[in-house]
């Protein structure tokens, strides 16, 4: 992995910048060689590539093909997957630790990378046969997108009441037909995996995951135009008559909300690591803005007790917020179970982020209510940790049958 890594980054242009978090031994929050390697290269590619495009993205409500291509080149999109089908065969806390880099920078790249690495590409490798590996991770890990279909209208909260349907044919293969809404990278991912009901007469057990390729007539019927994470597109897909081959089944059939269920319980983790990505990447402009440009009765406001009492709690919550965040990955990596531990990680790390955007912009005053700064727009992106992968309510309700389920048997 080292190898592929090193490569990726020197046949990148990437320019050497400094984190603002200096790098600590023997801390629950120090990596390993190989994280801290993957840390360095997103630090780099967000200086080089996507801070002087920022503003542009999310006037523009698009992240340019060009940067998406990047991000293969640079390694950033196989972070799990095996060296042998083209990537760097790291950890899951790579592959998180990238996304809360990312989302330092422009939460909408980290959540492209995100649903890509962790989403897509586990569903692959985890429930993939033989063929769909081989054919498919290649594609994933080089330069195609891919997206995770399974939002419906009436098919939110409530995951697995889902109305597109998949109607087997004598042969062996299936025929989609259906509608798909709120799917991230749905404008221009290429490779879909797609929850439909091929019993619905039996409920949720006749629900069966496929993956389907863009050109086989998936199509994008709009994409939404959101709050926060604009650049990132979040499109509404109708599936007509969708011919999809009896091998491109993943997993088993009928067993499709069970890989929803799980590959949703690492996403869970994803999202926290770009709701801490958020709230650290705001607090640093910030802080630095306090303590070096805005001044008011002769000094730094940064100085004011008042101010720094807030900049310390707000400190305090995101280092809790990662805690919880590497934890819950750290579980994960070692093969535990991690439901709470996500689902705890996910809420709360949504909930300090909307904090901390929000203090930050008070803190700049004016200008942090502007489009000059990058504080309004880590407010806005903020917003969708709280409903995304789970909304804070699921994610409570999660916690409180796992804690009663501890407590009452």
């Amino acid at each position: 992995m080292l190898r592929i890594a090193r490569r990726s980054l020197l046949r990148s242009s990437i320019s050497p910048s400094p984190s603002l978090i200096p790098r600590r031994h023997n801390s629950i929050l120090s990596f390993s060689e190989d994280v801290e390697l993957f840390r360095d290269v997103v630090r780099r590619f967000n200086t080089d590539l996507v801070q002087p495009n920022v503003s542009a993205m999310d006037a523009a409500e698009q992240i340019p093909a060009s940067l998406v291509s990047a991000l293969f080149d640079t390694g950033l999109m196989a972070v799990e997957t095996p060296e042998e089908y083209g990537g760097a065969g790291a950890s899951f806390t790579a592959a998180v630790a990238i996304v809360e880099e990312l989302a330092k920078c422009d939460p909408s790249v980290a959540v492209l990378n995100d649903v890509h690495n962790t989403l897509v590409n586990t569903c692959v490798r985890k429930w993939g046969s033989d063929y769909i590996k081989q054919t498919y991770l290649p594609q994933l890990a080089t330069s195609k997108l891919g997206a995770f279909a399974l939002s419906e209208p009436s098919a939110g909260s409530d995951a697995f009441a889902l109305k597109t349907r998949a109607r087997k044919l004598p042969d062996g293969d299936f025929v989609l037909n259906g509608g798909k809404m709120w799917i991230t990278n749905g404008g221009e991912a290429e490779i879909f995996v797609v929850f439909a009901n091929a019993e619905p007469e039996i409920g949720y057990r006749g629900i069966t995951a496929f993956v389907v390729e863009k050109d086989w007539g998936v199509k994008v019927v709009k994409k939404e135009h959101k709050l926060g994470i604009r650049a990132s597109s979040t499109a509404v897909l109708a599936l007509d008559d969708v011919h999809v081959p009896a091998k491109n089944v993943l997993g088993h059939y009928g067993k499709g909300y069970k890989i929803a269920i799980e590959c949703l319980n690492e996403g869970r983790i994803g999202i926290a690591a770009q709701m801490a990505g958020i709230a650290q990447g705001a607090f640093d402009r910030a802080v630095s803005y306090v303590y070096r440009d805005r001044k008011q009765f002769g000094k730094f406001v940064g100085e004011f007790q008042g101010m720094q009492f807030q900049i310390a709690q707000v400190a305090t919550e995101i280092e809790a917020a990662r805690l919880m965040l590497y934890n819950a990955a750290a579980i994960k990596d070692a093969g535990g179970e991690f439901v709470t531990e996500a689902a705890m990680a996910k809420l709360y790390a949504s909930q300090v982020a909307e904090r901390a955007a929000s203090k930050a912009i008070e803190w700049m005053g004016g200008v942090g209510f502007t489009r000059e700064e990058s504080v309004e727009k880590f407010y806005r992106d903020a917003k969708i940790g709280a409903i995304y992968e789970g909304t804070s309510n699921i994610q409570l309700q999660t916690i409180a049958k796992l804690i009663q389920k501890k407590y009452a048997n």
